[in-house]
């Protein structure tokens, strides 16, 4: 009984009847509505808080908040997945190559104005970062824009994770810190023409080019993205 009242509670939060940051009714209200005793209730909200669908407010007045997860929690349950499955840090940027390339060809093809803009304004933020150690996550988030504004919602979630498990395997492999070294400001430089040059071919419309400069702008990046190091690495999130 519990799995079906959970059940409907997820599907009135796929449908919008309880926004992310809502809370839930109060126990009484959807005792009542759902016909189930408190018990089977709290077992219902304990599968939802397993999905990070909701989390528990505990002692009075207590109750359920909507916690719609985003690419980070999906990632965590993906990125285990990999580990357990020995899936290989080189495989995980492998698949980014196929997909990231493809949607900047369908950006510069069929993007709207408001995408194209969209990405102009991420170029922007970018540029603003260059020497500082923010860069490295408006560079991740410059390419999950590339897919994002690419129209296709299912391939954005992937990439989402697939981004998200990349930077934390890195983060625990070499344990970075802040960088702003002159070597690490001209890598960046690098990496915002490689970004500006893109902006272009989205702007000009050229799709079939935007692909060919985007495949190849992620296959220079790679050596310096794993610093030499071993690929083969398993994907480790297990911390």
């Amino acid at each position: 009984m519990a799995d079906m009242v959970a059940d409907r509670i997820r599907r009135m939060i796929a449908r919008g009847e309880i926004g992310d940051g809502q809370w839930l009714p109060t126990e009484p209200e959807l005792m009542e509505e759902f016909g189930v005793s408190r018990p089977t209730l709290r077992e219902a909200f304990r599968l939802l808080e397993a999905d990070s669908l909701v989390t528990i407010r505990r002692g009075p007045p207590g109750g359920a908040r909507v916690t719609i997860p985003g690419a980070e929690a999906a990632a965590a349950q993906f990125g285990l997945l990999l580990t357990l499955s020995g899936t290989t840090i080189r495989d995980v940027y492998e698949a980014r190559m196929v997909v990231e390339p493809a949607a900047a060809r369908e950006l510069a093809q069929r993007g709207t104005a408001a995408s194209r803009k969209a990405l102009a304004e991420e170029l922007a933020e970018a540029r603003a970062a260059v020497e500082t150690a923010a860069f490295g996550q408006r560079s991740v988030r410059f390419h999950r824009r590339v897919v994002e504004l690419a129209g296709n919602q299912t391939l954005a979630t992937v990439i989402g994770m697939l981004s998200e498990i990349v930077s934390r395997h890195l983060a625990r492999a070499y344990d970075e810190t802040p960088d702003t070294s002159a070597e690490t400001i001209a890598r960046n430089r690098k990496a915002l023409r490689a970004y500006e040059k893109l902006v272009e071919l989205v702007e000009s419309r050229n799709g079939e080019e935007a692909e060919k400069f985007w495949l190849k702008h992620m296959r220079a990046a790679r050596p310096h993205l794993f610093r030499g190091g071993d690929e083969t690495q398993v994907v480790d999130l297990l911390y």
